[in-house]
């Protein structure tokens, strides 16, 4: 199998790339659209701003139109990890008002500070899995910790939508998904023995 990464001036990058190796994939880190359709599968990475993050990747030409062609149309699997996952939805409000891709029903807003907690959410947190059937979640249970970095969350409009959460002084949305679309907002690429499960339980979805 081969995955295809998406390099819209994101970062991270490289990490990202050696999981999915370690995880036994051929990657291919690609800015060419026609590239996705030689993969398998497809993952956006995201470090940084909302609309920082959206206007590199329509800066892609046909990038984001291929991306609904092999996704929404052809169905392959598509994993967005951070901000890559927050662009799933209708819009975010991080440094005002941004539209996104729309392929899930929400928006991104920013983490309430609640309890004397810090934002950006960083470092270790429980996962709490709402659809432990999932086969994203096959020899992962609730509690097992995974890697965030985060000033922004997704407000899922649709509750089935959410497939895990984790408690930062609020119920955030940590994995999202719909049919073959997939987000995490955490970096499994960071986030060691429950990661790398992650990942390759997404790479054995078809």
């Amino acid at each position: 199998m081969t995955v295809a990464i998406i390099d819209y001036g994101s970062g991270n990058l490289r990490s990202c790339a050696k999981a999915f190796e370690k995880a036994g994939a051929g990657v291919l880190v690609t800015a060419r659209p026609q590239q996705l359709a030689e993969a398998s599968h497809i993952v956006l990475p995201g470090v940084g701003a909302f609309g920082d993050c959206m206007r590199g990747l329509s800066a892609l030409p046909g990038m984001a139109e291929t991306m609904c062609e092999q996704v929404l149309q052809r169905g392959k699997p598509f994993l967005g990890i951070c901000v890559g996952m927050q662009l799933l939805f209708e819009r975010g409000f991080e440094h005002g008002e941004h539209a996104g891709l729309g392929w899930l029903k929400g928006e991104v807003a920013p983490l309430e500070r609640k309890g004397g907690l810090k934002i950006p959410h960083m470092g270790w947190n429980a996962l709490q899995l709402r659809a432990p059937q999932h086969p994203l979640f096959a020899g992962v249970e609730s509690g097992e910790h995974v890697y965030f970095v985060h000033s922004y969350h997704a407000r899922c409009a649709e509750a089935d939508t959410v497939l895990a959460t984790v408690a930062y002084g609020q119920s955030i949305a940590a994995v999202v998904g719909r049919d073959n679309i997939l987000g995490v907002q955490f970096h499994p690429e960071k986030s060691q023995a429950a990661g790398l499960r992650l990942i390759s339980n997404f790479l054995r979805m078809a």
